[in-house]
């Protein structure tokens, strides 16, 4: 599916990396409708009678696995969507979704700690990053080994940002995971990922919940999950206590046994804060970034509403509790309840229960 590309001089260009296919501009100085199949419903059957469904799934750090508990309490209330746009982990989560990975994805975060969450940190030497992603890297690459976004059975795009330009892209073909990495690359924190001739990072710099790519792959009523409409957290992760820290006998992630000390003190002292400290590098860019993105996201949604919103509150999460699946996901299943009536009086679905 190939979306065309425009270039503004007062706008991000938006657009799909050029791995695989060169973007073209078109003559109406427009962006281009995507063309999407009639999708069949769950019996095989091509659907009638209801719009096509387009689920933006917004960017938030830990916070996104509250995307899971919305994706699982929409299903099972019948609505499944037809087209996936997501950013950073929005755009994990809805990739996953997309392959039919759901299940290891929300299986994988329910298992982490916060010891493990540290193990994931590698943190980088070159310059370019806090952290290399490298373990994150083969994580991801061996739940989505070798797919490709274009041979998903539901339309997707993940939104990255071209470093220097401010460019828009959207990702549509190539290897998901490969995407997926650029889409969540937070700048300073994760190293940019090439992709083509691009450096590319995190997508909420430019569309934190791309709606509006939803809206141009062909969805005809768009639900919108935004999981970071309060702003008033902190970037922070909670250590475990350093003597049951010593204690843990468990492996990394990835079977090694993690340094101990290398955990306990060198990580911390990037990404852990308290209250009446000042602000260490991690927490000051990641602070400033989330003021940027609220910025841009409510400009965004003012300019191309969703038709449906799903808001989760989350005010004591910080950015890297991902240790905290098991309550963000109940907390994604709540909100999307309480969205259920809109939902419903603007998508007839036999059997659904408001």
């Amino acid at each position: 599916m190939m979306l065309s590309l425009l270039r503004r001089n007062d706008s991000p260009t938006t657009g799909e990396a050029r791995d695989v296919a060169e973007p073209t501009e078109t003559s109406t100085g427009t962006t281009a409708p995507a063309v999407v199949p009639e999708t069949p419903d769950s019996g095989g059957q091509p659907r009638r009678g209801q719009p096509l469904i387009g689920l933006a799934l917004g960017a938030g750090a830990a916070r996104g696995w509250s995307h899971i508990g919305v994706l699982r309490e929409l299903a099972d209330q019948g609505i499944r969507p037809d087209i996936i746009a997501g950013t950073s982990i929005g755009a994990v989560v809805g990739s996953c979704y997309a392959a039919g990975r759901l299940d290891q994805i929300e299986a994988f975060a329910r298992s982490l700690t916060r010891r493990r969450v540290f193990t994931l940190m590698d943190l980088s030497f070159s310059g370019a990053s806090l952290i290399t992603g490298e373990r994150l890297k083969a994580a991801l690459e061996q739940e989505l080994d070798q797919i490709r976004i274009e041979e998903l059975p539901i339309p997707f795009a993940a939104v990255a940002t071209e470093v220097g330009t401010g460019h828009e892209v959207w990702l549509q073909q190539g290897l998901l995971a490969h995407a997926v990495r650029a889409s969540y690359a937070l700048p300073g924190i994760f190293e940019p990922v090439r992709v083509g001739d691009r450096w590319l990072f995190d997508g909420a710099l430019v569309n934190p919940v791309p709606v509006t790519v939803c809206r141009a792959l062909g969805a005809e009523f768009v639900i919108a999950v935004n999981v970071t409409a309060d702003t008033m957290y902190r970037a922070r992760v909670i250590r475990d206590d350093p003597v049951a820290a010593k204690m843990a006998a468990e492996a990394g992630p990835f079977g090694e046994k993690p340094d101990v000390s290398f955990v306990d003190r060198i990580l911390p002292r990037y990404f852990d804060r308290q209250a009446s400290e000042a602000p260490n590098v991690a927490t000051a860019m990641i602070d400033a970034f989330n003021i940027i993105q609220d910025r841009i996201l409510r400009s965004r949604l003012a300019g191309d509403p969703p038709d449906a919103t799903i808001t989760a509150r989350m005010e004591d999460i910080g950015m890297f509790d991902f240790h905290k699946a098991d309550q963000l996901i109940n907390v994604g299943r709540s909100a999307a309840k309480r969205a259920l009536p809109n939902i419903f009086a603007h998508i007839p679905i036999p059997g659904a229960t408001a």
